[in-house]
């Protein structure tokens, strides 16, 4: 059977992520999880995590100012919107 579309605010699809996201904090896996990472942030894993990180972070520029002049189109900044 084809889903329906049920377009922006798809409540079926919101009410099984919720459904999913309380079954997944109420089985304990997330909290074993933390702990497992914590452990591992004192091992060359960690280091190796953290050097990901800070390679991930430079990388990132930020959004281009661009996109929130008029005359691109796109989304308007908060003062274009009065």
């Amino acid at each position: 059977m084809a889903q329906r579309n049920e377009g922006e605010g798809n409540k079926t699809a919101a009410k099984q992520y919720n459904k999913a996201a309380t079954a997944h904090a109420q089985s304990g896996k997330s909290e074993k999880a933390a702990k497992d990472a914590a452990r591992a942030m004192d091992t060359p894993e960690g280091t190796a995590m953290r050097e990901a990180e800070i390679k991930g972070k430079s990388a990132a520029k930020g959004e281009d100012p661009k996109l929130y002049t008029k005359s691109q189109g796109g989304p308007k900044a908060d003062a274009d919107l009065d």
